[in-house]
């Protein structure tokens, strides 16, 4: 949410101190600043290039007009504005809130109570407006934000006074062709009753999470917004009426504002007392957030970004509606905590602990980098495995070369050691402050062992194989780890019948806490490996030959709870087992993509659902027709073969829509996609691939040697290796 400063942003705007970058598009760009008495504030300043152009600058003195109509009430307070400056700028108080695009993005659909009365607030907004004579004419899901007393209106970039029409050619659109109405589509005058069915379309989206009209290209939104139906699809059977109403292609047939919030809601109870719990603690969590953020300025592109290993703010305690309500809707001065961030403020190295020079690059001045991504820093080649994904180890970065292991400095991509003693090579594991890993040629040398993270030299023996009983000949893999536990499969291929099993040893004192026998996934096809995750009480094991075997076992005593084989599932290329981060689950649901897309319930191992298996895609480089999946705020993503991206519901795998690749490009299903914000990031053909998530769009590709991904746990920084085995941070824009 927070990004530090570029370095030739200015330090002041006016007389406010500028603290971190919200946002920036075309035409300019949102800092969170304070001003000298200690007021926070969002400051949005105009882009240098287009601040000369008279009739930009005419426009951006409407906008503050507009914003200072709608008040602090229903909009963003004006605190502060100088649109004839040389840089114009317009200071507003700082929303404590989401997006509602990003609300429904992150937490789904809203309820219908919440629906009526972000509804009922809009409609009250608009009236403000058009009682002065303004139109807003770009009424969308991005520019309402959701606070506690409820929802404001903001960005006016284009609103105007009725009738005016000195910034509107005839015969062209200005607005967002998904939430335009069909006489704004049509380059006519935009009048009030355009605006309402920009909300009708609104409310769609905040009760569904798609809008009315699809999406697409804009021509092909705007053709449906002139002459398709809407698609209500999703809205409550109460509501759907009104708001079909509203979306009349007529401007004549619509509602005015205060008849349509008669119909939406009563204006009984808080604001906040119709939000979903969700929604409520996402309000609480930026409005302590705000109080935590510290100035931050990256280094110029000359010299290597970097990143730093602050302490991770304090957890502050959950709030209730009131005390939600308690925190105001403009933020007042205060001391700030640090916030955690990845990038240090002063751009400086970190101190790497090998010798030589980093040798990390600086590739955003070789290549294009433009999209939702910065490129933070590139190893040299020959630094990473392209099979394995990266593992975030306390505040480090972790990646393996074979045999090897090799610490990556967050802050600029050097080595700070590699581990290599004589070893079986294997998966290392992490319970995320500690890094184990298996080494050691002959059954009574193999040892799960513990890798310091600040020399890279072993440092405590865990347990032998030896020690768990097992006989000469005997190997083992790590699966996972948890702060008091490492589980590992070990056993013998060499023996006639399949004789492997799951140990569970105490990582702290190396005591074997219990052992379960594996089944072998496919009649005479011995151990080619497996993953675990931990989910709740329970560990799954996935094996993998042509066949899939999934068991689950109870953490504590070892006991199996449940066992299935899914055959035919997958390829013997699968990535399935080259890391435990390929499977996804919500607690309830185990996600795996392979020959199909499929959920399997945790409590009993039954396939709730399929998804995929006829349908003509192909096969992706993997030899799986579907990747690794991830779920998020109730959704299922997962590359489909090569040619895209599916959206499922978890709860029934019904596709809920789909985004073609690019022509020229394809899908991948090395790792699975990552969402940050308001976008899906994905494997592609040139590296990563950005979807989004509101109109469900190709946002953009990132040529990158990056193949296998994975997100820094609690920070928008994507690491990745592969190409010619390099390594590639990119902080994500959501």
């Amino acid at each position: 949410m927070f990004k530090p400063l570029l370095h030739d942003d200015p330090h002041r705007v006016g007389s406010y101190r500028l603290i971190a970058r919200l946002g920036s598009g075309g035409m300019g760009t949102v800092y969170l600043a304070r001003s000298p008495g200690g007021r926070t504030v969002a400051l949005k300043t105009v882009h240098a290039r287009i601040a000369a152009d008279a009739t930009f600058r005419t426009r951006f003195r409407l906008e503050v007009d507009a914003a200072r109509v709608i008040g602090g009430l229903h909009g963003a307070q004006v605190v502060d504005a100088d649109p004839l400056a040389d840089t114009p700028w317009l200071a507003t108080e700082y929303v404590l809130g989401p997006p509602l695009d990003e609300a429904v993005t992150r937490g789904g659909p809203l309820p219908e109570a919440a629906v009526r009365a972000v509804g009922a607030a809009l409609c009250g907004a608009l009236g403000q407006l058009h009682r002065s004579d303004v139109v807003h004419r770009d009424l969308k899901p991005s520019n309402v934000m959701i606070s506690a007393y409820g929802p404001k209106v903001i960005d006016f970039g284009i609103a105007r006074a009725l009738g005016d029409d000195r910034l509107t050619r005839t015969g062209t659109a200005a607005g967002t062709p998904a939430y335009m109405s069909p006489e704004q589509a049509s380059g006519q005058e935009q009048i009030p009753a355009g605006d309402v069915f920009a909300l009708a379309g609104v409310l769609v989206f905040a009760a569904t999470g798609h809008g009315p009209f699809g999406s697409g290209q804009a021509a092909d939104l705007i053709y449906r917004v002139r002459y398709a139906d809407p698609d209500l699809t999703g809205v409550p059977p109460s509501l759907a009426p009104v708001l079909a109403r509203c979306l009349a292609k007529g401007p004549a047939l619509r509602p005015a504002t205060g008849e349509l919030a008669a119909a939406l809601h009563d204006g009984h109870g808080e604001f906040a007392d119709h939000l979903p719990d969700p929604l409520l603690s996402e309000i609480a969590r930026r409005a302590a957030e705000v109080w935590q953020v510290r100035p931050e300025r990256l280094p110029a592109p000359a010299e290597p970004p970097a990143i730093a290993t602050t302490a991770p703010a304090p957890r502050r305690a959950a709030l209730s509606r009131r005390g939600i309500l308690s925190l105001g809707g403009v933020v007042a001065a205060g001391a700030f905590a640090g916030a955690g961030l990845w990038l240090r403020p002063d751009g400086a190295d970190a101190k790497s602990t090998a010798e030589g020079p980093p040798t990390s690059s600086a590739s955003p001045t070789v290549r294009d980098t433009a999209g939702p991504w910065d490129v933070l820093w590139t190893t040299g080649k020959g630094k990473a495995h392209e099979a394995t994904p990266p593992l975030f180890v306390d505040e480090s970065i972790v990646v393996t070369m074979g045999s090897q292991l090799r610490s990556i400095d967050p802050a600029n991509g050097s080595e700070r050691w590699m581990f290599f003693p004589v070893s079986t090579g294997g998966r290392a594991v992490t319970d995320g402050s500690l890094l184990y890993w298996i080494v050691g040629e002959t059954t009574k040398q193999h040892s799960v062992v513990t890798v310091s993270l600040t020399s890279g030299r072993q440092e405590r023996t865990v347990t032998t194989l030896k020690d768990l009983g097992l006989p000469e000949g005997a190997n083992g893999d790590l699966l996972c780890a948890t702060a008091e536990t490492v589980y590992l499969a070990a056993g013998d291929n060499s023996a006639e019948t399949f004789d492997w099993h799951l140990y569970a040893v105490n990582s702290l004192t190396g005591e074997l806490r219990w052992r379960a026998p594996l089944q072998e996934p496919g009649k005479g096809s011995g151990y080619n490996g497996a993953c675990g995750r931990i989910v709740g009480d329970r560990i799954v094991v996935v094996q993998t030959s042509y066949d899939l075997s999934f068991s689950a076992y109870d953490t504590n005593s070892g006991k199996a709870l449940w066992h299935r084989l899914l055959e035919a599932a997958a390829s013997t290329r699968s990535p399935l087992v080259s890391s435990g981060a390929q499977l996804a689950d919500d607690g309830t649901h185990l996600y795996i993509g392979t020959a199909a897309l499929q959920a399997i319930g945790l409590s009993n191992g039954t396939v709730i659902w399929e998804f995929g298996r006829d349908r003509g895609i192909g096969t992706s480089s993997s030899g799986d027709r579907y990747g690794p999946p991830t779920v998020q705020n109730g959704v299922v993503y997962a590359a489909e073969g090569e040619r895209g991206i599916v959206a499922l519901d978890p709860k029934r795998g019904e596709l809920l829509w789909e985004v073609a690749a690019p022509e020229g490009s394809a899908t991948t299903a090395t790792a699975p996609p990552v969402v940050v914000g308001k976008h899906l990031y994905y494997g592609d053909e040139q590296g990563v691939g950005a979807i989004e998530l509101s109109s469900r769009t190709y946002a953009g590709s990132l040529r990158t040697p990056i193949r296998n991904f994975a997100l820094a746990p609690g920070k928008d920084i994507l690491v990745g290796n592969g190409g010619d085995r390099e390594a590639e941070a990119l902080r994500l824009d959501g």
